[in-house]
């Protein structure tokens, strides 16, 4: 089985790679890292560059869990995505990152996260970044 972890790198894109890797070694698991950014954007901060890319699977190595990184571009939504590569691999997990935001903001805007944990069929692995003490 593989366990699809939601990559972006922020804070919160940190925190699901790190539990990620902590569940693929609990698991005895390969792990699909998901960095998707949208297509036709000039400039994408949401996009991994080489040597983050480089830097994952070396992270993911040094815990001796097996990774890939996919990069594929979406245009229309992002959860649709997500949870169509999950079906594709059969994800015996998916690990997200979560963010702070505001009541309104989750209205107003809505929540890939928040869809993705409704939608998906399979269980969904909700990670916060740590509060630093």
């Amino acid at each position: 089985m593989t366990i699809l972890i939601g990559y972006l790198p922020t804070p919160e894109g940190e925190a699901a790679l790190e539990a990620g890797i902590a569940e693929g070694q609990l698991r005895s698991e390969s792990i699909v890292i998901l960095n998707s950014p949208r297509k036709g954007a000039p400039v994408d901060a949401a996009l991994a560059s080489v040597e983050q890319v480089a830097e994952l699977l070396r992270r993911a190595e040094v815990a001796g869990v097996e990774a890939t990184v996919r990069q594929p571009g979406h245009t229309d939504d992002l959860t649709d995505e997500f949870i169509d590569i999950a079906d594709e691999i059969d994800a015996s997990l998916i690990v997200i990152g979560l963010r702070r935001r505001s009541q309104v903001g989750k209205f107003i805007l809505g929540s890939h996260s928040q869809r993705i944990l409704l939608q998906a069929d399979r269980p969904v692995l909700a990670v916060k970044v740590r509060e630093k003490s």
